[in-house]
């Protein structure tokens, strides 16, 4: 049976400062990113690599949203092995999507042979992309991060870093303040990536998803401690989903020559030639309804 995801909220309240929030979020992903270690060996629960990888870029993100207290210069190393541990697990969260969701999508709706093939050879590939997760998992660099990565977040080692006198005083002021600077921010960056939005352009599209997605990562940190970011962060993720089909047709469409490098099976071919075009036709299907969408999401009431 597969291991629910976890709900459990970031544990932060009014009452801690910004370097007290930054160390309990930190301790909250970290966890959830090691409670999934066993799964992520094998693809019997394929949530196991997706957890681990959205808890190693919600630490990522964190210490992003943390920026203006914690300089880049002091978090680049964590962010690094973080961005490491993600880039370890994207290829085999690639083929997970892409056989569970991509090829299960379409088996009864194309009438074309080669697609037992063409999921043969994806199985194939994608037991290859479990062993680099394996190996990082039993590795002795992940487990210097394991040891080493709590020490850092548990004690603030930041307090001891070379730091601004402004940075100081603002690890030391209340978390509410700052959560709303930093969501005022982040929202400021989401409509600069989306004035003049082509939406026909994927690169503005995928730069407008990333900016998303650091809004809603830091809506989800702050959401105990400002009232209403429930109902934003819902509408922010039906922005997301729309914004994540075009990315989806991408990633598909470069797994795919990726898969087929050495394949002369014509059938196979054909099959993940229309593939792609039920994929993309269903992307634009979809995002015909993306200029309303955008518009309502700008007109929202922010609620810090």
């Amino acid at each position: 049976m597969n291991k629910r995801k976890s709900k459990t909220p970031v544990p932060v309240h009014a009452g801690l400062t910004v370097s007290e929030a930054l160390a309990e979020i930190l301790c909250h992903d970290f966890q959830a990113m090691l409670s999934w270690e066993d799964q992520a060996r094998s693809w019997d629960d394929t949530e196991g690599v997706h957890q681990m990888r959205v808890s190693s870029r919600r630490m990522r993100a964190a210490l992003s949203a943390f920026r203006t207290a914690v300089p880049k210069t002091v978090s680049r190393p964590w962010s690094e092995e973080l961005r490491w541990i993600a880039n370890q697990l994207g290829a085999a969260r690639d083929l997970d999507v892409f056989i569970d969701e991509g090829l299960a999508a379409v088996r009864d709706r194309l009438p074309l042979s080669g697609g037992e093939r063409l999921a043969a050879l994806a199985e194939r590939q994608r037991a290859a992309a479990y062993e680099p997760v394996r190996a990082m998992l039993d590795s002795e660099r992940y487990l210097a991060f394991k040891l080493d990565f709590p020490d850092w977040f548990g004690h603030a080692a930041w307090t001891r870093a070379e730091l601004s006198r402004q940075a100081r005083r603002t690890l030391e002021r209340p978390i509410v303040q700052y959560a709303r600077k930093r969501l005022d921010r982040l929202m400021r960056h989401v409509l600069e990536a989306g004035l003049g939005l082509d939406r026909n352009d994927p690169e503005s599209m995928h730069l407008l998803r990333i900016e998303c997605k650091k809004l809603r990562y830091a809506a989800e940190f702050f959401a105990p401690i400002v009232p209403g970011l429930d109902d934003f962060i819902g509408r922010l993720k039906g922005l997301q989903d729309l914004l994540g089909v075009l990315n989806d047709a991408a990633v598909m469409s470069d797994l795919l020559t990726e898969l087929l490098a050495d394949e002369s099976d014509v059938e196979v071919i054909r099959y993940a030639g229309a593939l792609i075009g039920w994929r993309t036709h269903q992307a634009y299907d979809l995002l015909s309804g993306f200029d309303e969408r955008w518009r309502e999401f700008r007109r929202l009431e922010r609620p810090w």
